[in-house]
């Protein structure tokens, strides 16, 4: 992840809305259209820090248009760490 000069760090309330925007559209709109649809206004640049986490987290994907994609799925992560054959190795 790129270390940049962020004037404004999100706060948790707003990441919860971007993440639901993004859960409830998701593969339906680009960065800027999803930016454009969100319930409050905020600032672009901490915005784009929320999507940036986000993809960092591996929470979403984006696509080769552009869209953005809720991706992340913990009861299938949950699933696939109780089978015992599937353990990490390190």
């Amino acid at each position: 992840m790129e270390l940049k000069e962020i004037l404004h760090y999100p706060r948790l309330d707003s990441v919860l809305m971007v993440e639901k925007v993004i859960y409830d559209t998701s593969g339906t709109y680009t960065k800027k259209q999803l930016w454009e649809r969100l319930p409050k206004k905020m600032m672009y640049q901490t915005f784009s820090v929320i999507i940036d986490y986000l993809l960092y987290a591996g929470r979403i994907a984006v696509d080769s248009e552009g869209k953005i994609a809720w991706i992340w799925n913990p009861k299938l992560v949950e699933h696939y760490l109780k089978k015992k054959h599937l353990a990490w190795k390190g």
